[in-house]
């Protein structure tokens, strides 16, 4: 299995590394105020899909941070809460008379 991950990882790369040796040719892109950026495709692909991973890390930051607090306030009841009591379950039942 290790072998596999590794070779989907080489094969992953190198269609990613064919792709941006086949669109290596630079290009403009311009912002307002008339600002432009010129660098090849490849490059300001990854930049932005970068950019994009950083928003998405970020839009979720909140939602994380509130359920860590949420599982210390949870562990700290769990603390201070008594052992439930043996359930009937895991004491040996016999079995009824009447069962086929």
């Amino acid at each position: 299995m290790h072998y596999l991950s590794w070779m989907i990882k080489l094969l992953v790369f190198v269609v990613l590394f064919g792709f941006a040796m086949h669109n290596a040719a630079p290009i403009d892109l311009h912002f307002f105020l008339g600002y432009a950026w010129n660098a090849p495709l490849a490059m300001i692909l990854l930049v932005f899909f970068v950019i994009g991973a950083a928003f998405g890390i970020l839009a979720s930051f909140g939602q994380v941070i509130r359920l860590r607090r949420e599982l210390v306030q949870l562990r700290k009841v769990s603390r201070t809460q008594t052992p439930a009591p043996q359930s009937q379950a895991d004491q040996i039942l016999e079995q009824p008379k009447d069962a086929i």
